[in-house]
């Protein structure tokens, strides 16, 4: 039984690291045949400074333009520009 099980475990995990391989490569592929398109988003940047008793003190420091990929994962270092536009509040800690 446990054998049966761990071949289709086996098998499972194959499967999804062959997917996952297969759409990063699709992605990457159509992001170069696109001519490697990017964006800019504005986001907010914090930062946040320790203070005694577990408390934390952020300070806004301003909007910026950051540049982005537009793709479904992280190309050419940048940030997708789906994921900075969902999550636009950018921090930094001291």
């Amino acid at each position: 039984m446990t054998r049966w099980l761990m071949h289709w475990l086996r098998r499972i995990v194959v499967l999804l690291v062959a997917a996952f391989l297969a759409v990063y490569g699709g992605d990457w592929a159509i992001y170069k045949l696109r001519g490697s398109p990017g964006a800019k988003v504005t986001v907010n940047n914090y930062v946040t400074i320790p203070l005694k008793g577990n408390r934390n003190e952020f300070d806004y420091l301003g909007t910026a333009d950051v540049p982005c990929s537009v793709s479904l994962f992280s190309q050419a270092g940048q940030s997708p520009c789906w994921q900075l536009r969902r999550n636009p509040n950018q921090g930094a800690s001291f």
